[in-house]
C-alpha cells in the first residue's frame, strides 16, 4: 500500500472502531471480576452465617439448614438411585421369572435377600473387565462366610447367569 492511497477517514473509523472494541473488552473484563468478588463475597458471608449460628445453636444450628432434619433422610439415601435404575429393574424382574437359569439362582440363594443380590448384581455388571465381573458375580453367589471354591456347579452357574444377563441387558 502507498502512502497516496492511505485513506485517512478509514483510518480514524478504523481507529475509532478500535478503540470501542478495547473500552468493551475492558469493561466486560471488570464486570466479570466484579461478578466473581460479589458471589465470593455472598459464600463467605453465608459461611460465616453458619459458623455463628453453630457457635450460638450448638448441633441444633442443622436445623437452619435441613428441612427434614429428624425425617429418614439418613436412612434412605442414595435409594432414589437404586429405585430409579432401569437396568436394576431388569436384573429383579429376570430374578423373579420361570427362566430356568433364575431358578436355579434363587435355589442357590436359598434364604438369602434376592433385592440386595439384585443391587449387588447390578453393580457387579458394571464392571468393565470379563475376569473381574466373573469374580464378582462368583463372590455373590459364593455368599458371606462360604469359602469360595472352584465348584464345578458354582461356575457353570456364574456363566450361565453372565449369559443370560449379557441377553436381557
Amino acid at each position: 500500500m502507498n502512502f497516496q492511497e492511505f485513506n485517512i477517514s478509514d483510518l480514524c473509523y478504523s481507529l475509532h472502531t478500535y478503540v470501542l472494541i478495547r473500552a468493551f473488552m475492558a469493561n466486560k473484563r471488570e464486570t466479570h471480576c466484579n461478578n466473581q468478588v460479589d458471589t465470593f463475597a455472598e459464600a463467605l458471608a453465608t459461611a460465616r452465617k453458619m459458623q455463628q449460628n453453630w457457635l450460638t445453636y450448638g448441633v441444633n444450628f442443622v436445623n437452619f439448614y435441613v428441612e427434614d432434619v429428624d425425617g429418614d433422610w439418613l436412612e434412605t439415601w442414595g435409594h432414589d438411585e437404586i429405585l430409579d435404575n432401569s437396568q436394576l429393574d431388569t436384573i429383579k424382574e429376570f430374578l423373579v421369572s420361570n427362566d430356568s437359569v433364575a431358578v436355579k439362582v434363587r435355589q442357590h440363594l436359598g434364604e438369602r435377600s434376592l433385592f440386595d443380590f439384585a443391587v449387588n448384581l447390578d453393580e457387579s455388571w458394571r464392571i468393565s473387565q470379563t475376569n473381574d465381573r466373573l469374580f464378582a458375580v462368583r463372590n455373590l453367589l459364593a455368599g458371606e462366610g462360604n469359602g469360595i471354591d472352584d465348584d464345578i456347579r458354582l461356575l457353570n452357574l456364574v456363566n450361565c447367569l453372565l449369559v443370560k444377563l449379557a441377553e436381557i441387558l
